[in-house]
């Protein structure tokens, strides 16, 4: 299939590198327009660099417009060129973590009307016409309200899109919706995997952990790991955010997490392509054989 385009909607400044920073890679290396919509500029994320506290949403409250520069070195380094934030930069602000005092405030994402928030997304979609758009399934990946928001405005726009009438341009209608995901052996596997290796992150049970999906919901698997550099450069790039030890990861929670190239989705909304049988990836795969789609685009013509 020739000119395919792909649009990612993720919350904040490097969710989009966690998740899917290597399939964005691969895309684009394979000539596909990659779209990235970022819903706010991360103003209440927690800061790892000492130097760097005063940017802190009770400080400076600076550390949104730092973000943004943040994002633009990891889209850089993942090749991404066409990025917008929803609306315009700040338009909506980081709600932070669910039942904080900032989901109140004035314009939290969390707070934004959904056929406001949808319609700035419909301009894109109908400017861009991607074949696939990728978020977060309806807890937002893990419950994180901007996440679940995202999901919100997605879904809504993903319907409004194909609406005439509704926004600027041409309705157009997605051929397929994917929610992100991660396999549960996955993170088992990772799981015991840092606890042998002696880096100095923490291991987490993966059971208590708010995310994860059994293997049977996964959907489809791309296998990046060629792009494996890239999303490790674009990791580094989110520095207040994330601390990067390879082939582990740790947010300010000191929980150590493996750096996938192999990423999971699971298909929401659309025809499956043909699955393609085969045994576990070794770097990222399931720990079972598994018959599964490898191609967002896969029965798209």
């Amino acid at each position: 299939m020739t000119d395919r385009r792909l649009l990612l909607v993720h919350a904040h400044p490097d969710d989009e590198t966690i998740g899917t920073g290597a399939t964005m890679a691969k895309y684009v290396a394979e000539g596909a327009h990659v779209t990235l919509v970022t819903c706010t500029l991360g103003e209440e994320g927690e800061i790892i660099p000492k130097d760097l506290a005063h940017l802190a949403a009770d400080q400076d409250d600076a550390l949104g417009p730092y973000r943004v520069g943040e994002l633009a070195a990891a889209c850089q380094a993942l090749g991404v060129e066409d990025h917008r934030f929803l609306g315009e930069p700040g338009r909506w602000r980081d709600s932070g973590m669910m039942g904080a005092a900032s989901n109140e405030h004035p314009r939290a994402f969390w707070r934004a009307d959904l056929d406001e928030a949808a319609g700035e997304l419909v301009k894109v979609i109908r400017e861009v016409r991607p074949q696939v758009l990728v978020t977060y399934d309806d807890n937002g990946f893990y419950g994180h309200p901007d996440h679940i928001q995202a999901h919100r405005v997605a879904r809504r726009a993903f319907e409004l899109a194909a609406t005439a009438g509704f926004g600027a341009g041409e309705p157009w209608q997605i051929a397929k919706f994917y929610h992100t995901a991660v396999a549960r052996s996955v993170m088992r596997r990772g799981a015991e995997a840092l606890r042998d290796s002696g880096v100095d992150f923490l291991v987490e049970n993966v059971d208590d952990m708010p995310f994860g999906s059994p293997d049977e919901d996964i959907t489809t698997e791309i296998d990046a790991r060629p792009w494996i550099g890239n999303k490790l450069e674009a990791l580094r790039a989110h520095a207040t955010q994330i601390s990067v030890d390879p082939p582990w990861y740790a947010l300010s929670n000191n929980i150590g997490q493996e750096v996938l190239a192999v990423e999971h989705y699971t298909l929401a909304i659309g025809v499956p392509g043909p699955p393609v049988p085969g045994p576990p990836v070794e770097s990222g795969g399931l720990g079972e054989p598994h018959n599964r789609e490898n191609d967002l685009f896969a029965g798209i013509h």
